[in-house]
């Protein structure tokens, strides 16, 4: 793969098969490379992970720019593939989608989620359509066919009952694949009934946020996901290691912790 749109076309085949696209979220160069070198076929980016390592909370409290500044280091970095998480698109316009879409191709990036909540609450349907169909002209005039996770949060929403939100998921996905986008993207769902008739009923490759406790790998394949990213779980899994390496230097005066460690050689070695 040499081109961007080489890289869009590779990582829009990955949907199809014929396994399960699974897609280890990174938040820095480092990362990026500790995955890609690990097998990954392409790099998804943690919104949240990228926040957090630029010192903000989760949740648009980081601007475009810094959130594509670092897109745009770790899509140089890799040879792989490199789809970026840009939250809600910075502004819950048409424009505003457009105009994020055409800056994560600009850094270098050939996917890009897009989610349907802002705030916490969920944007109408037909909004968030035309902000998908915004982003897909974006970057037919860009010249790269960018693949679009089409995000809801139908899951999140609090004020459904648990039917409703599988109701609310489905309706929302398909009218996201029919407007534009190449995956349904539907985060916080677990059980496993609930996800077999998501597979079912949303008419395109639909892609489940897995974390502890979610079901493994070779079942979600079974119940027809096609994708699964984890989104900021390693990430907090890494800063949950240097809690646990920083209490034990400081209490005990011992390194366990700190004994499952990449060698110092080694990341030499990924980061030339």
């Amino acid at each position: 793969m040499t081109t961007q749109r080489d890289k869009a076309a590779a990582f829009r085949q990955l949907h199809a098969g014929p396994r399960l696209l699974v897609l280890p979220n990174a938040w820095d160069v480092a990362s990026a490379k500790v995955i890609a070198a690990a097998g990954a076929p392409a790099i998804a980016t943690s919104s949240a992970g990228v926040a957090f390592v630029l010192g903000f909370p989760d949740g648009e409290r980081i601007s475009r720019d810094e959130m594509l500044g670092m897109v745009r280091r770790i899509a140089a970095a890799v040879e792989v593939p490199v789809s970026a998480d840009v939250e809600a698109g910075y502004g819950a316009t048409a424009d505003a989608a457009a105009r994020t879409a055409r800056a994560v191709l600009e850094a270098g990036a050939v996917g890009m989620n897009l989610e349907d909540a802002e705030g916490g609450e969920l944007l109408p349907v037909d909004l968030h359509v035309e902000r998908i169909r915004a982003a897909r002209s974006a970057a037919t005039s860009f010249g790269v066919p960018v693949v679009i996770n089409g995000r809801t949060d139908a899951f999140a929403d609090r004020k459904l009952t648990p039917d409703a939100r599988v109701e609310e998921a489905i309706r929302r996905a398909n009218a996201y694949l029919a407007a534009g986008a190449d995956c349904a993207f539907v985060p916080f769902v677990t059980q496993p009934e609930d996800i077999a008739r998501l597979a079912r009923e949303i008419r395109g490759p639909i892609n489940i946020l897995a974390k502890p406790g979610s079901p493994p790998l070779s079942e979600l394949e079974r119940l027809g996901v096609r994708r699964v990213s984890v989104g900021s779980a390693i990430a907090l899994a890494a800063y949950g290691l240097a809690r646990r390496a920083a209490r034990e230097l400081l209490d005990s005066g011992t390194y366990q912790a700190m004994t499952d460690a990449i060698p110092f050689a080694e990341m030499q070695q990924l980061l030339r």
